[in-house]
């Protein structure tokens, strides 16, 4: 049996890893700043980390959600308490997709109704109704396509008023845009959306699952916009790596047994994981951390030439250049071995290094990225 050829791969095997470093199978060194697509939250192979996991799987690692599980409860107290949403409830599930199909799921629950408003150049995840909410015809197979969701502009508060109505069911909307190219919902796009979902009983759905986490330099980046949504999905970087997602959910939104389910989701190893993540984010002070390097970074690349506009909240940091960037992330990577991550804004490098990153780090790429670029523009004149 061969491996159904739907990743496009760089020719490295990866074999080793410690905080911001990866090492292939020839002992090559790497510098990672794009973590698995800003999964790696606390730095590869973190001590505390490994040492929870392997402490719970020699102990148990799987049963289903027909037991109690007090780990579940643990995870739900502490993200609550770091998150700042104590009085939320929390449903757990296994990735961004699957959490965002329950978020969808669960408004049209709550109110009864089908149509979902979403954002140009937005992603949800591959599955139904997360594809289907998604801003790329290009992923949308013929069976996810649906007459009930909407697409507005990005940012356009203009277009808010005559879409959301008595109609609406809710609206989905990313803390910050990640596969769009980190591109950031302003304080009063998010302050009208949550108005008019208010004003027409619709639930704002926020998709934390790319800029939660501490990544923005606050836990979830819709708090800089001073707004608390009705349903909030995470994955990502709760898990360090672990598949582990879930979703916060208003308390004014009521459950019953069996409308929603999950088999994997909340298990014992998801939820180690998921603890261990907010324990050391919460020890080694990495929120304040991603907004101190974050800010570094930026101010580093400013001044840069060859770059047109920097986009970035805390480590989620979107630098878009003048030109097409792909062969500037292919020099970083098989020249400097400083791996970044793509956009579907094909001139917008994104860069999403473990929260715990530190100065010598965002030097090194700094130093990389000023060489590769006067190369390039050399070689454009």
């Amino acid at each position: 049996m061969n491996l159904f050829d739907v990743y496009p791969l760089f020719d490295i095997e990866p074999v080793k890893a410690s905080g911001s470093y990866l090492w292939d199978k020839n002992g090559t060194k790497y510098l990672d700043l794009y973590g698995g697509h800003a999964v790696i939250s606390i730095g590869h192979s973190h001590p505390y980390y490994v040492n929870k996991l392997t402490e719970q799987l020699n102990r148990m690692g799987f049963y289903s959600n027909s037991v109690k599980i007090p780990l579940q409860e643990e995870l739900a107290k502490k993200l609550g308490e770091l998150s700042g949403y104590n009085d939320y409830n929390l449903f757990l599930c296994n990735s961004g997709a699957e959490a965002n199909e329950n978020a969808i799921k669960l408004a049209s629950f709550h109110n009864g109704r089908k149509k979902i408003i979403a954002f140009s150049q937005s992603f949800h995840g591959r599955t139904s109704l997360a594809v289907a909410a998604t801003d790329d015809p290009s992923i949308v197979a013929p069976i996810n396509q649906t007459e009930n969701i909407f697409f507005l502009p990005f940012n356009d508060e203009g277009a808010l008023d005559n879409a959301i109505d008595e109609n609406t069911c809710a609206v989905i909307i990313e803390g910050i845009q990640g596969v769009g190219g980190v591109n950031i919902p302003t304080i009063s796009f998010l302050k009208k959306i949550k108005s008019l979902c208010e004003k027409h009983g619709a639930l704002l759905i926020l998709d934390e699952v790319q800029s939660g986490y501490g990544r923005s330099g606050k836990f979830f980046a819709h708090q800089f916009s001073d707004i608390k949504p009705d349903i909030i999905t995470i994955a990502k970087g709760m898990g360090n790596g672990f598949p582990v997602a879930g979703v916060l959910i208003n308390p004014n939104i009521k459950a019953k047994h069996s409308m929603l389910g999950t088999t994997f989701g909340g298990n014992y190893l998801a939820c180690v994981a998921a603890i261990a993540v907010l324990d050391v984010i919460k020890k080694e002070n990495l929120i304040a951390n991603a907004k101190t390097m974050g800010d570094y970074i930026v101010s580093r690349l400013a001044g840069i030439d060859g770059i047109k506009e920097i986009r970035a909240l805390g480590l989620m940091i979107g630098v878009e250049l003048d030109f097409p960037c792909a062969d500037i992330r292919k020099q970083l990577l098989f020249d400097h071995k400083i791996f970044t991550g793509s956009a579907s804004n094909k001139n917008t490098i994104r860069i999403l290094p473990a929260l715990n990153v530190g100065k010598a780090e965002a030097d090194m790429f700094i130093n990389a990225f000023q060489q590769v670029i006067k190369k390039s523009l050399v070689n454009k004149s």
